[in-house]
C-alpha cells in the first residue's frame, strides 16, 4: 500500500488549495481516509483535520469545519481535500492516511493509521 499526497504551495490568507492523496497498491473497499496536519511549530504533533469513510460518512474538526471538504475519484483512486478561506493557522505539513478498522463520523488517532504518504507542505501568509 502507498499514498502519495500533492497539490500543497503557498497562498494567501483567504485562499484555496487542493490536496491530493493517491493510493496504489493492495486494494480493499473497506478504509478509512485522514487528513492531518503537522504545525511548524515545535513540539506540535500530527492533528486530524478530517476523515472520511467508505459509507461516506465524514468528520471534522472544528476549526476546518465549513471551509475544508473530503472528496474522492474511485476511477483515479485518489481522494482529495479541498482547502476554502484559508487562515495563517492553517499552516503545516498535510499528511493523508489510512485505516482498516474506523467509527462512523469521528476523529482518529493518528496511531489508528498504519499507511501514511510522505506529506505536501501548505503555507498562508497574510
Amino acid at each position: 500500500v502507498r499514498l502519495a499526497e500533492s497539490g500543497g504551495d503557498s497562498v494567501q490568507v483567504g485562499g484555496s488549495l487542493k490536496l491530493s492523496c493517491v493510493w496504489s497498491g493492495r486494494m480493499s473497499s473497506t478504509y478509512c481516509i485522514g487528513w492531518f496536519r503537522q504545525a511548524p511549530e515545535p513540539g506540535y504533533g500530527r492533528q486530524e483535520v478530517a476523515n472520511i469513510d467508505p459509507s461516506g460518512n465524514e468528520w471534522y474538526d472544528d476549526s476546518v469545519k465549513g471551509r475544508f471538504t473530503i472528496t474522492w475519484d474511485d476511477a483515479k483512486n485518489t481522494w482529495y481535500l479541498q482547502m476554502d478561506s484559508l487562515k495563517a493557522e492553517d499552516n503545516g505539513i498535510y499528511y493523508c492516511a489510512a485505516a482498516f478498522s474506523w467509527s462512523p463520523a469521528r476523529p482518529m488517532d493518528s496511531r489508528e493509521f498504519p499507511y501514511w504518504g510522505q506529506g505536501t507542505q501548505v503555507t498562508v501568509s497574510s
